[in-house]
């Protein structure tokens, strides 16, 4: 699994960084039609129309439960940040690249608590392999996290360096709560999920190359994760013959 996401890095970080010249071009393109009175919103919003927001919100099952949550809604149009009920920090292309952060910075977290409970004895026995697959998978989603905070960056906006998504409550209290193995793998399995049907989906629904190139490379190690935590589970590694995306997050979960 660490060989396999170390391999996908170059393609990861140049994604990224023909994303930041694309936002860096849509913005000055933006500022010029604003000038001459034409439409800014053309440009800046091109790689996010149809792209952040699909399906359900991220709904966490009970402890007990080794599914992942479901949903019958089919994926819908993106939150539109012109219709936004308030101001916000990261607007147009940079609202789904803040969304992106905030998800790989809630597994990160998530992993992390997990690692404190096991080593607090909260988890009962904790085979070593599984330990192992979770540190492997929290420094992978630090990778991420770091690819696309470099976006944020570079288009002279702050780096999220915590978790600004309405559910991150219910994460954590759900994490507290977990006794075993099995009832965090199964917590995990949601993140790992909702992050890959995320990046699937804006694969096919964005417009910049550079965003779907960075989000292609990494949707892959995200159900990589999932597969692991479904064998974990006692269940079939890919349930699914192609990757479903009713799970994948919305912009609207973003508090920024």
């Amino acid at each position: 699994m660490d060989e396999a996401h170390r391999e996908t890095l170059p393609a990861m970080r140049a994604g990224a960084a023909a994303l930041t010249e694309q936002v860096r071009a849509a913005e000055a393109t933006a500022k010029a039609e604003a000038g001459t009175g034409r439409s800014a919103e053309r440009g800046r919003r091109g790689f996010l129309l149809g792209a952040g927001g699909v399906g359900a919100a991220f709904v966490l099952a009970a402890c007990s439960s080794g599914k992942s949550s479901t949903s019958s809604s089919a994926p819908t149009a993106l939150d539109s940040p012109a219709v936004a009920a308030k101001a916000e920090t990261y607007t147009g292309d940079l609202r789904v690249v803040a969304l992106a952060v905030a998800l790989e910075n809630q597994a990160v977290g998530a992993y992390k608590a997990t690692l404190a409970a096991a080593k607090a004895g909260k988890l009962g026995t904790v085979p070593p392999a599984v330990a192992s697959f979770v540190t492997k998978a929290m420094a992978q989603h630090t990778d991420h996290a770091q690819a696309w905070n470099a976006v944020l960056t570079n288009a002279g906006k702050p780096a999220i360096t915590n978790v600004p998504l309405s559910n991150q409550a219910q994460v954590t209290a759900a994490l507290g709560k977990a006794t075993n193995v099995g009832e965090v793998a199964a917590l995990a399995l949601q993140l790992e999920d909702q992050a890959a049907e995320t990046y699937l989906f804006a694969t096919f629904n964005v417009k910049s190359q550079g965003a779907i190139e960075t989000a292609a490379t990494i949707a892959p190690v995200e159900a990589m994760h999932a597969a692991i935590l479904h064998f974990v589970l006692g269940q079939y590694p890919v349930p699914d013959s192609f990757l479903p995306v009713n799970k994948a997050a919305k912009t609207s979960l973003l508090t920024v």
